[in-house]
């Protein structure tokens, strides 16, 4: 399976998905408009760690909730990346058994090769 869950409206996201340049058989995932799942983000859970891992403390609603004051959980993580899509760190990108998480060059490249095999 080769899948990327991204935001359309992200550039960021766009510059990466045009690096990658998927074929017909990458499923694309806007999380926006078709929010991830309770079983896509223990999935995603279990190929890179833990949910801290998948969690975007970029977020703008992390600071503006405080959550940047708190002590979170992995409960806490997970649920709030289900709760809203700007909370998990983007792209993720999954090419068969392999997940690629965020935006660093050193992902991106890595993420690049593995598409184009």
């Amino acid at each position: 399976m080769k899948k990327i869950y991204h935001l359309s409206t992200c550039n960021t996201c766009q510059r990466i998905i045009s690096e990658i340049n998927p074929n017909d058989d990458v499923i694309m995932q806007d999380i926006k408009y078709e929010p991830i799942t309770l079983s896509q983000v223990e999935e995603m859970k279990e190929m890179e760690g833990s949910y801290e891992a998948l969690f975007s403390k970029r977020a703008q609603l992390y600071r503006k909730r405080g959550l940047n004051e708190q002590t979170l959980s992995e409960d806490d993580y997970k649920n709030l990346i289900l709760e809203h899509y700007t909370f998990l760190k983007r792209p993720v990108m999954i090419v068969e058994d392999k997940i690629f998480v965020g935006n660093s060059k050193k992902v991106v490249a890595a993420a690049v090769e593995a598409f184009a095999k």
